[in-house]
């Protein structure tokens, strides 16, 4: 599970344009939607596809979606529990 936090730490930071955020500065219990970081709706639609493309782990309705970017845990527990015995896929590959 840390394996898949410290990736998705990453991923988020480049997918989100968040420049003054490091991983080792990145608080995995922090709130990811209406947090400190700045997240809105479009940075929530841009992660949904990330996770269906990257994990292959629908998000498909608002209330799940809002328990699942709680935090970067959350989410990370919901790609573990929801992709579990899966090699992840290399971005952009079927």
């Amino acid at each position: 599970m840390d394996t898949l936090i410290e990736e998705l730490k990453g991923k988020l930071i480049s997918l989100l344009n968040l420049p003054d955020l490091t991983p080792e500065t990145f608080d995995p219990d922090a709130r990811l939607v209406g947090g400190e970081l700045g997240i809105d709706s479009i940075d929530v639609l841009e992660m949904v596809v990330m996770v269906e493309k990257d994990y292959g782990v629908l998000i498909n309705n608002q209330e799940v979606g809002q328990q699942v970017f709680a935090s970067l845990r959350t989410l990370a527990v919901h790609i573990h529990e929801h992709h579990e015995h899966q090699e992840h896929r290399p971005a952009g590959k079927s």
